[in-house]
């Protein structure tokens, strides 16, 4: 079947999540920030993304807030910058902000123009991704923000992946759905979308039981891999 819908994880894949620590450190006043932020940016990642699958598996369900906070804390502590309290709020406002990556927009604006339906499908929760999806300008380029919000459990549980069919009508090999998370491919995969993994820092492959079909370095040749 033909792609009729085009799905993207929002953090790390249309917005790039190492920006709100890039901006702060190069802030007057954060200066301690300057040579700790990719250091900082890469363990407040891991831990938002470590917790989200804690609590998928406890059943301790949260907004993705809390767990971007108690990242952020983690991370911190971890670059020896705890108690900067100034600090830790720059970078919790700046979060609701975060940067499109370049390609961004001219992408989206072509899959549209392609006919095709769009929608970000995020563990964030709806406020902070109206928050993203407004700084970024892309609103008029996408049918729809779904968030885990209305299915109370984190990805890659099938609930959240349910959410595209329930939204669209459409079948599930009619779904691109692409992730910067080789995990959040690996699960679409198994759930039966066409997926593209956005892998911009060269990672290896998940040891897991299910492969993206498409490894990519960024989100330039979407229109190309959905038909266009």
């Amino acid at each position: 079947m033909a792609i009729t819908t085009c799905v993207f994880d929002a953090y790390g894949t249309l917005f790039d999540v190492a920006a709100a620590a890039r901006q702060a450190a190069a802030e007057p006043g954060y200066e301690a920030l300057a040579e700790k932020w990719p250091e900082l940016a890469s363990h407040w990642r891991l831990k938002q993304l470590q917790y989200t699958w804690l609590r998928a598996v406890s059943d301790a369900h949260c907004d993705f807030w809390d767990v971007t906070q108690d990242g952020l804390d983690w991370a911190l502590e971890a670059v020896s910058l705890q108690g900067d309290d100034a600090l830790r709020q720059r970078l919790l406002d700046l979060y609701w902000e975060l940067q499109a990556y370049p390609e961004v927009p001219e992408m989206l604006k072509a899959l549209k123009a392609g006919g095709l339906q769009t929608a970000i499908l995020s563990n964030g929760s709806p406020p902070m991704l109206d928050g993203a999806v407004q700084s970024a300008g892309i609103r008029e380029v996408l049918d729809d923000v779904l968030s885990v919000e209305s299915v109370g459990v984190f990805k890659p549980h099938s609930r959240v992946y349910d959410l595209v069919q329930e939204r669209f009508g459409c079948a599930r090999n009619e779904v691109l759905f692409v992730s910067s998370n080789g995990w959040d491919a690996a699960g679409a995969s198994g759930y039966g979308f066409v997926t593209a993994w956005v892998n911009r820092a060269g990672e290896p492959m998940d040891r897991l039981p299910w492969k993206p079909a498409h490894v990519l370095s960024d989100l330039t040749t979407i229109p190309q891999l959905a038909g266009l």
